[in-house]
């Protein structure tokens, strides 16, 4: 039985790895011997086409006790509050939208039951575009595991600790760390000690990578030596278990009689990660304006369009403000990207009433949005010393497509349906003189 439960880990982003939870179990020289070492099976994962360049190819070998293929036939089940894009189910209209957050479960709830879709946009069968989730949950995943085949799964834990374990490892998860998941990746999410929520951003698109530092250089923003990938850890646990896959935007379930967490080694550059948001290097200006967000990017989706993100992640971290003569908040602005933010802890500097942690906000493209009057008044008249943001950590998930809500998101209670008030007493200032 494997003893290797350390939550340790390698560093690097998108680089080789390697890994063994048994001494010699990773072959030498070659990926796929006529027999492996400890006669485990060789199995190759990938998140890209074989044909893509070196430098963006993304796949992984794993040496396993048996094979994923030893497993039942799929079926359909429920889906819950699930749903992919695009979005058919309700129109999507232009209002600027907020909620409040997902409550905690009173009844016995896992991941996989405390999943509801809030939005989505692109086409899942067309592998573009983003499904954005929120999860509550109180209590583990048991004998079943889960993974998407539609797309890659960026967790923004909210509240509480928990263990993913994965088909690569485990990885210990808190608020203010990201965890991403590759599509097709078998994992099951275990609370520690206590109930967890937070949000999920499940990639339709291409893999998320590091933004592009352009002329800031070779240093600031995320780097890659802060990006964690697990140890290689197994299960050699017979009896029933239940895998259940995203497909197509449906649920599908197939037993099998071990856990499908059975690989002893690995070498790759497709696996799990995190990282701490707290070491995002942050840049900003020292002169004069409030620059654009994207010098927040922490990770991009590319779409086919240089420039244009199938969808940016892009967070808000406790930071210095120095900007002179400058309106310091966010300006009033309407877009051609669409934003979904939010908040994990603290307060966002342009919503300082109404948008708790756990909340969410919906600006779509072209519709305006921006700062709230108190916040504009204040921000109009404040005395322009350094200013420290501290206790804070907004996110925005912006995507070059629309983003539709869901049903549920238009009609939940959640839903702050007085959310356009926060602008109801912006006042006309004009008086003629320059």
């Amino acid at each position: 039985m494997n003893t290797n439960t350390e939550l340790t880990y390698i560093f690097g982003f998108n680089n080789e790895h390697q890994t063994e939870a048994l001494a010699g179990a990773l072959p030498i020289g070659q990926f796929s011997p006529q027999r492996c070492p400890y006669e485990l099976y060789a199995e190759q994962f990938s998140t890209t086409a074989f044909t893509r360049p070196r430098h963006d190819n993304r796949r992984t070998w794993t040496y396993r006790i048996r094979p994923s293929i030893a497993m039942g036939d799929f079926s359909k089940i429920d889906k819950g509050a699930v749903r992919s894009g695009p979005i058919t189910e309700v129109d999507c209209p232009p209002n600027v939208m907020r909620w409040d957050a997902l409550p905690i479960p009173e009844a016995p709830t896992d991941f996989i039951d405390g999943l509801t879709t809030m939005a989505a946009n692109g086409d899942v069968r067309g592998q573009s575009g983003i499904g954005i989730h929120v999860y509550s949950a109180n209590q583990g995943m048991g004998d079943r595991s889960f993974y998407s085949a539609d797309g890659e799964l960026l967790f923004i834990p909210q509240l509480g600790e928990f263990i993913a374990i994965t088909e690569m490892g485990k990885l210990a998860i808190k608020p203010g760390e990201i965890l991403v998941i590759p599509r097709g990746i078998k994992f099951k999410i275990e609370p520690n000690q206590g109930p967890i929520r937070g949000y999920v951003c499940e990639n339709y698109g291409s893999p998320m990578e590091l933004a592009e530092r352009g002329p800031a250089g070779a240093n600031g923003f995320a780097n890659q030596r802060d990006f964690q990938y697990p140890t290689a850890y197994f299960e050699e646990t017979e009896g029933e278990h239940v895998v259940i896959a995203k497909f197509c935007g449906e649920f599908y379930q197939a037993k099998q009689n071990h856990s499908p967490f059975d690989v002893v080694a690995w070498v790759g550059n497709s696996a799990p990660y995190k990282y701490d948001l707290s070491r995002f290097n942050v840049l900003n200006t020292v002169s004069f304006d409030h620059p654009d967000p994207s010098i927040f990017t922490v990770l991009t989706s590319p779409s086919s369009e240089t420039g244009v993100a199938n969808v940016d992640f892009v967070i808000f971290p406790p930071r210095w403000m120095v900007a002179e003569n400058t309106f310091r908040p966010p300006w009033y602005h309407r877009n051609f990207m669409s934003e979904f933010m939010g908040l994990i802890e603290g307060t966002y500097d342009a919503k300082e009433k109404g948008f708790e942690p756990g909340g969410m906000s919906l600006h779509n493209c072209m519709t305006p949005h921006g700062p709230e009057a108190d916040v504009f008044d204040k921000a109009s008249q404040a005395e322009l010393v350094p200013q420290r943001y501290e206790n804070t950590m907004a996110f925005m998930l912006e995507s070059r497509y629309i983003i539709a809500p869901t049903k549920f998101a238009l009609n939940t209670p959640l839903r702050q349906n007085n959310y356009l008030a926060c602008w109801g007493d912006l006042k006309k200032h004009f008086n003629g003189q320059p």
